[in-house]
């Protein structure tokens, strides 16, 4: 998942845009988007081989915004089980409701 982010072009180390093999040191920012949030993570320290996740937490700090309250999401609309897909006429109520 990581490779394919930044290939994608939604990781930043310092600002520019970089491919997966790319190598971090203390004091580097790194941005990413996932999940629909900006992720802001500055390293701390770096370790030569793989790590648990306890010691890989030590490794960086976490700068992200706090993630949006529940209360301003955007409510999902669902559809009871086995029901099927929506009318002609339940669509058009769907979309009045969205607004579309």
């Amino acid at each position: 998942q990581a490779a394919a982010a930044c290939r994608a072009g939604h990781v930043r180390v310092n600002g520019e845009r970089v491919k997966p093999a790319h190598s971090v040191k203390a004091g580097d920012e790194i941005r990413l988007r996932h999940a629909g949030r900006e992720r802001i993570v500055v390293v701390s320290r770096t370790v030569r081989k793989r790590v648990g996740a306890p010691v890989a937490v030590e490794c960086y700090v976490d700068n992200s915004p706090p993630p949006p309250p529940r209360e301003f999401t955007v409510p999902v609309a669902l559809r009871d089980r086995g029901t099927g897909r929506p009318t002609k006429r339940e669509r058009r109520d769907l979309d009045r409701l969205h607004g579309h």
